[in-house]
Order: C-alpha cells, then structure tokens, then sequence
C-alpha cells in the first residue's frame, strides 16, 4: 500500500481534519437525544473532551472548573503548578514577555526545581471540589511522580511524552517498565503519544486504560517542524482506533482513544470522534477561555527543553468563558464555541446516538469541504474562512 515517492521508496498517503467530511444517512436524531457523554478509567464524563495538560492552559482552578462542567483537564506535574507555591506570578512572567525573549524566558521559568511536596497538595485542592484528578508526567519521571499522585488520591495518571513507547532504549539511565508500572499503580493510567497501530497495540498490552494520539499537531507545537515526524490526525486515529478494536475482540479489555491535538472547531471534535476517537484532548481552544491561566496566551509543553525547544509561545486571545466554549451559547461564528453542542448536532443528523455509533459513521476524502462555496467568507475572513 502506498505511492512511489522514489527510486525503491514508498510513501502511505494519510489524512487530516480538513481532508475529509462526514456523511449523513437515512435516520437523523433530534440533537436532546443523543448521549455525549463518554468513560475513562472507569469515570464517565459528560462531555467527552479533555482539556490539554499544558501551563497555559490547565492550573488548579481551571481543572476545577472544567470538571464542574462535567469535562477533563489534565495538570502537568513537571510545569508551573509544582515548581511554585504562587505559579501566578510564574505564569505572568510568560505573558508578558516581549516575542523575542519568550523561549528564554519559559526556559529559566522551568529551570526552577519540581518540588514534589506540591504533587499531593494540588492534587488535594483538585479533589477537594469534588471533581476527579488528572495528572500527567513524562515516562522519565513517572516511577518517581507515580506512587506520589497515587497516595494522594488521584484519580488518573497520564503518561505523556513526545513519542512513547513499550520499547526505549538508553545508555543514560533505566527505561521505565510500563507494563510494570501500570500493573502496579492503583489507579488507571493512560499513556501518550503514538500515531501507529503497532505501537497502540503494544500499548494497550501494558494494561493502560486509555491512549492518547497525535504527534506534533498542536497549534504550539513545532515538533513536526523541529524532528520531521507526525502522522495526520484522521489516519492516525484510524488506525489506533483499529487497533482497539481488534485488542477489544481479542481480550473483551476496552481501551479509550484520545485524539490529541489539531482540533480548532467542533467540526474537528466530530471527525475525531467519526475516525473512531472515545474522546479529544484539546490546547488552544482552551487557551481562549477565562478561565485559562495563561490568559490568551498558549505555549508548547516542549518548549521549555534547555537544548532543543519544540514548541512556541503564541497569542489565542481569550474569547469567552469555558462553558461558553463547551455549552454555548456561541458568540463567535468560527465554530469554535458550544464544541459540545456542536458534537450533538453533528452526532444527531448523522444518526448517532452515542460516541460509539459516531464512530461508525460514513467518511469521504474531500479537500474542498471548506473551501467550496465560501468565496464571500474567504474575502470577508468570516466563518470558516478567517
């Protein structure tokens, strides 16, 4: 399978969001009946979207409050939020920056130490409000990170780092088992990120509860640019979604997967969904809520890397309050408000009741899907065409 790029050499065409469009059937379903709603670890939320653990965007208050809304958000145990008592003031130093000075600045805020005493404390307040936490770390450190999350009474551990996989290899240091590891932690973990079926496989082996996929789709992240690799999201997502079903068949065991990143309109939030994705972890829209402790502002999670930084910081505006972006009402007409509304709708004229009949719906290679009929919005820069 594939197209000849060269002498001996083939390359397999893949897809991403504005590649491909969704096919109504012959049922279609009044947008109130349609259940949203999605299972992770064993905790349902009600709407499956996850906010992205990046210092821009989730802090304490803001996992609190988009677990209030019945969404997810991720805290970054090696970010901002463990490395200061105050990480306001941290975060402020960020934002203000001139351009210019941005990666040197997020490098020497992220030179500080993590101090691990404020792992149990965060999560604590997290937990306090009566909404799960989440908690995310490198595999580098998660031997370490792990047992402390755990005896603090978080709820799920993500594992995340640029590619991860069952088989690393290093001179410098012990590998972190993760077959072991997720055996031995007492609550779900999750791990990230990967874009192959292969390597999904062999994840979910490790008895992971969830997987998370993209690499370098991220409207901060610059790793496809910086190292060259990355998959498209929809073929990614096909194809890790394949490879649940078939683990699934196998051994009755369920996986989740999370397409992570690449999304900017609940339109994106569908088609992941309709490539069989169980839930979206999203940055940038986020980033845009009131909420959001970087107030506008969005940075990639490799960024602060002291040799070689994947990621920048960039400038999102803040647009509206989360529950704006994930209930509505939308106040803006890009699409990038009421996502949860908008999964409904999309869900409802396809004839999905649910997140796994969503993902069961028709798909078509269309490139012209934004751009056709939108000569006005192109000229105007309204709609889909800003």
């Amino acid at each position: 399978m594939g197209m000849w790029v060269g002498k001996g050499r083939k390359a397999r065409r893949s897809y991403g969001f504005d590649e491909v469009a969704l096919v109504p059937g012959d049922l279609t379903i009044n947008p109130n009946d349609v259940d949203t709603s999605c299972e992770i670890g064993g905790i349902k939320f009600q709407a499956p979207i996850m906010a992205s653990s990046m210092d821009g965007v989730v802090d304490v208050n803001f996992a609190i409050a988009m677990g209030k809304l019945g969404g997810a958000a991720v805290l970054h145990l090696e970010g901002i939020s463990t490395r200061y008592d105050n990480p306001n003031e941290a975060v402020e130093r960020i934002v203000k920056c001139d351009p210019s000075e941005s990666t040197k600045i997020i490098q020497e805020v992220y030179s500080k130490p993590i101090n691990k005493k404020l792992i149990a404390k965060r999560i604590a307040e997290i937990k306090a409000e009566g909404v799960p936490a989440m908690v995310s770390c490198n595999p580098q450190v998660a031997g370490e990170f792990g047992p402390e999350a755990a005896d603090a009474g978080c709820d799920i551990f993500v594992i995340q780092s640029t590619v991860i996989s069952t088989r690393h290899e290093s001179s410098e240091y012990k590998p972190l088992d993760l077959y072991k590891f997720c055996k031995q932690m007492k609550m779900p973990v999750m791990l990230g990120n990967c874009v192959d079926y292969k390597v999904a496989l062999s994840l979910m082996e490790t008895n992971c509860a969830g997987i998370f996929v993209g690499i370098g789709p991220g409207t901060a992240c610059t790793s496809r640019g910086v190292l060259g690799i990355g998959v498209p999201q929809i073929t990614a997502t096909c194809d890790t979604a394949s490879a649940r079903d078939f683990y699934y068949k196998k051994t009755g065991r369920y996986v989740s997967i999370i397409t992570d990143g690449g999304m900017a309109t609940g339109g994106d939030v569908c088609k992941a969904i309709a490539a069989g994705s169980d839930a979206v972890m999203l940055g940038n829209a986020f980033a845009r809520a009131q909420e959001a402790p970087g107030k506008g502002f969005h940075w990639g999670m490799a960024m602060p890397h002291p040799s070689l930084p994947r990621g920048t910081r960039i400038q999102v505006g803040t647009t509206g309050t989360l529950e704006e972006i994930l209930y509505g009402p939308a106040s803006l007409d890009d699409g990038t408000q009421n996502l949860v509304g908008a999964l409904a709708t999309s869900m409802g004229n396809l004839g999905a009741h649910n997140i796994r009949e969503m993902q069961l719906v028709k798909m078509i290679i269309a490139p012209s899907i934004k751009t056709e009929g939108k000569v006005y919005q192109a000229a105007q820069r309204v709609g889909m065409r800003k």
